[in-house]
């Protein structure tokens, strides 16, 4: 099934191995094949991975990315997993069906679970931040 992408002015995307820069206006892309592709919204940089969770983030989007590194990657995805849910238990449930899209190598539908993973951290973090 083709991808088609609207593109703004200056939009940055991942294509297979390529990083893309839109001109100055807008533009309709069709991917015709199956291929890595984020944009550049969805596009974690390493120095903003400033939570546990967005780590997990970080190391599906290098599978998702950079195949040929891909047991680096597992390994640190799995060791992040393991630290996640010794601190937050209830983050098992979201982590399950994320390793799962992992395991079967369906890496795009892994990083949206690890952004939903991402919200319910937040969601974490300002709940304990809220005085009693």
């Amino acid at each position: 099934m083709p991808l088609k992408l609207d593109l703004r002015p200056h939009e940055k995307i991942f294509l297979g191995g390529a990083v893309l820069v839109n001109g100055d206006s807008r533009c309709r892309l069709t991917v015709l094949n199956d291929v890595p592709v984020l944009r550049e919204k969805d596009i974690l940089k390493e120095e903003d991975a400033d939570t546990p969770c967005k780590h997990i983030y970080l190391a599906v989007q290098f599978m998702y990315m950079d195949t040929p590194n891909l047991a680096r990657y597992h390994q640190y995805y799995w060791e992040q997993v393991k630290a996640v849910i010794q601190v937050a238990p209830s983050t098992t449930d979201l982590i399950s069906k994320l390793s799962n899209f992992v395991l079967d190598g369906h890496y795009y539908q892994a990083l949206k679970t690890a952004r939903e993973l991402i919200r319910y951290e937040q969601e974490l973090l300002s709940n304990a931040r809220k005085p009693a």
